[in-house]
């Protein structure tokens, strides 16, 4: 993952967590991104090995179970601590220069901004050591952001000179092609003959989250291992020797991803059963499950699910209703084969999400074996508690990733962004979505817009996107536009879905998670006319929400809408519909989904 982000932004980023008594590298300094290590290199020169029995050593189920981690501080890295944990090995983190070139296996899960982790190469002396080591041919593998370090440049707020180990500049996507960015979803990859940790894909899906790609030239198709389309083929994994690195998320690929983290770590190990054969072709359509997590009346942390957004039993007690344990559903839910979780703390637009334990625990538990994306959302704003200890948003969304996030939804927050960015037109960095998309990435940050239908008998008369509906007003009404709420719906705010959407595109939202109010938990399908408004309107991934009761609903919002991903809960936790019904129905509608 890679942020557009400024070394003062993630310095403030890494201050906080460095209060967590975390054991990754600490401050990113601001000084200059120059590597001493080009200089003894020409750029664009292929490099060459010269392998060293000393320094090659492979890493074996009798070796000594401990893989080295380069974190340098940057998002959620608990979701790859957590997968090699789950495939038996330790971990020691990288402090020192020489921790790099003593370890037997290295893993550099790259997350953040290009130029903020060439900082912290550079200044701690990581980079020259990192280059050593992996010109030594010594087991290394690099995901997401450490994959694109290993090139010459990137032009993330660039140019920005990276390692140098493999010719080629990191370019952006090109949305003006028509294709949503970040690039957000599981996509198929076309996989060389010689891949060695791919050897278990079986043409599966992996999971993407990216902005920037570099792109195969004949300087560097040595290196290829596998690339993957996406308005062009971009290069999906690089291979030489015993050095991998990876654009895509294994750690967050399923039992997929597994297989190739644990291809590395086990490269001598020959598998006993052959991969299941998997039909990936193009990025596939999400279907995510969301847990509607909030305490009861008891004090117990339990998963509801309301009507129109009221999670309360129309009974005596009035209790809220009790759909399950988060942790259990949402382990059920990756078993069953969601692509994504999503948690929304329903009150934490009231209550302090840092003194919700209960939430971090469930993430941090979850995230153990739960091995997709998740996603987290309630209260992250800026927040003085009852000792008057300010907290900022950053803050907070930097406790949920440390907690396992991969990415965190902003609600009223960016309701109050956008309407202060619509009025005056200028970005002022403040704001929760800025802050946070600033340093971990826009990649990191989904809005969710809580809108209401309000509908018109002339479109005129309204100074919000007012659009004809498919189906008429309660007297007959053929119009209508969308009214954005805050606080759980419960107050309507002068600003239409439509102009909020383009405002928090502009703010640095990665991707939008769309509602609606008039439908949710209604399970008649989604509001059609909205997700198509808004999916449209967007450059960015748009999920659809709210109103989903049967498969076939699914397959309307993907054929009628441009929507990436549909968002379900209801029907999940009741067991009216399961995921993999929703996706076998989708498979023989033609619409391509990960099996």
């Amino acid at each position: 993952m890679e942020a557009a982000t400024f070394a003062s932004a993630t310095s403030r980023m890494l201050t906080l967590k460095s209060r967590s008594n975390s054991s990754s590298l600490f401050p990113i300094p601001s000084a200059s991104c120059s590597l001493h290590f080009l200089r003894s290199k020409p750029a664009g020169e292929p490099l060459k090995f010269e392998t060293s029995r000393s320094c090659s050593v492979r890493a074996s189920a009798s070796g000594d179970g401990v893989v080295t981690l380069l974190d340098y501080g940057a998002g959620n890295v608990r979701s790859v601590r957590n997968a090699i944990r789950y495939l038996g090995f330790n971990i020691k983190d990288v402090q020192t220069p020489e921790d790099i070139m003593n370890a037997r296996r290295l893993i550099f899960p790259g997350v953040g901004a290009f130029a903020a982790a060439m900082d912290v190469l550079n200044q701690r002396g990581m980079a020259e050591a990192l280059c050593s080591y992996i010109e030594q041919d010594r087991p290394f593998l690099g995901i997401c952001l450490g994959l694109q370090l290993l090139f010459e440049s990137s032009e993330e707020n660039g140019p920005v000179k990276g390692l140098g180990l493999i010719p080629g500049i990191v370019g952006r996507f090109d949305s003006s092609k028509g294709y949503s960015v970040p690039h957000i979803g599981w996509n198929a990859l076309q996989i060389t003959e010689d891949s060695d940790i791919l050897d278990d894909i079986g043409n599966r899906h992996v999971y993407f989250v990216h902005s920037y790609r570099a792109m195969p030239s004949d300087d560097n198709k040595d290196w290829i291992s596998s690339t993957c389309n996406y308005g062009d083929k971009f290069i999906a994994s690089v291979k030489r020797g015993n050095v991998h690195a990876v654009q895509f998320h294994p750690e967050k690929s399923g039992a997929v991803g597994l297989s190739i983290l644990r291809r590395f770590l086990y490269p001598n190990n020959e598998l006993t059963k052959k991969p299941v054969q998997g039909k990936a072709s193009k990025l596939a359509k999400r279907v995510i499950a969301c847990l509607d997590v909030r305490t009861n009346d008891k004090g117990d942390l339990v998963v509801t699910k309301g009507d129109q957004y009221d999670v309360r039993e129309h009974t005596e007690d009035n209790e809220v209703r009790n759909l399950g344990k988060p942790v259990e559903l949402a382990g059920q839910y990756y078993k069953d084969g969601a692509d994504e979780v999503s948690f929304l703390n329903i009150t934490g637009f009231r209550d302090f999400p840092l003194g919700d334990l209960p939430m971090l625990q469930v993430l941090r538990y979850t995230s153990e074996n739960v091995f997709v994306p998740l996603t987290v959302g309630g209260g992250i704003r800026d927040f003085t508690d009852g000792n008057g200890r300010y907290y900022s948003s950053l803050e907070v969304a930097s406790e949920y990733f440390r907690s396992g996030a991969d990415k965190v939804s902003i609600g009223s927050d960016a309701v109050y962004a956008a309407e202060e960015f619509l009025k005056t037109g200028e970005k002022t960095g403040k704001s929760s979505l800025e802050q946070i998309s600033w340093v971990y990435g826009n990649q990191a940050v989904v809005v969710s817009i809580d809108p209401r239908r309000v509908y018109v008998k002339d479109p005129d008369t309204v100074k919000f996107k007012t659009i004809p509906v498919r189906k008429p007003g309660p007297n007959g009404e053929k119009y209508a536009w969308y009214q954005c709420t805050v606080n759980g719906g419960r107050e309507g705010r002068p600003i239409g879905a439509y102009e909020l959407a383009k405002a928090i595109e502009e703010l640095g939202a990665g991707e939008i998670l769309l509602n609606c109010i008039d439908c949710d938990g209604q399970g008649k399908g989604f509001d059609i006319d909205l997700v198509k408004l808004i999916s449209d309107a967007v450059s960015i991934p748009v999920i659809a929400s709210s109103g989903a009761g049967a498969a076939e609903h699914f397959s309307e919002v993907f054929n009628h809408t441009n929507a990436s991903a549909a968002l379900a809960a209801g029907i999940f936790h009741r067991k009216e519909v399961s995921i993999q019904s929703v996706k076998e129905h989708l498979c023989e509608a033609g619409i391509e989904v990960r099996i």
